[in-house]
């Protein structure tokens, strides 16, 4: 299976979880980011690292961008990248 990487982009967390810049690998558990966001990311992720390639503007790609739910504080970037 393969890993995702992910890059907070802008940040505006009310809870300080998230400062812009920050990179994640995620394997198989939760970064240490909320909830919240990451139950809106997982589809995402389980997606990508089961192979799949996800609409990513006007093409299919592996990579997706995520704003957070409470108001798009915090927008994440995720792409698969290869073990």
């Amino acid at each position: 299976m393969a890993n995702v990487k992910l890059t907070v982009v802008e940040s505006k967390c009310r809870n300080g979880y998230c400062k812009k810049g920050d990179n994640y690998i995620v394997d198989d558990l939760c970064p240490p980011i909320c909830h919240e966001l990451w139950n809106c990311m997982y589809p995402l992720i389980y997606a990508l690292q089961n192979g799949a390639d996800l609409d990513y503007g006007e093409m299919r790609s592996p990579q997706f961008d995520v704003k957070c739910p409470d108001g798009g504080r915090v927008l994440v970037h995720g792409e698969r990248i290869e073990n």
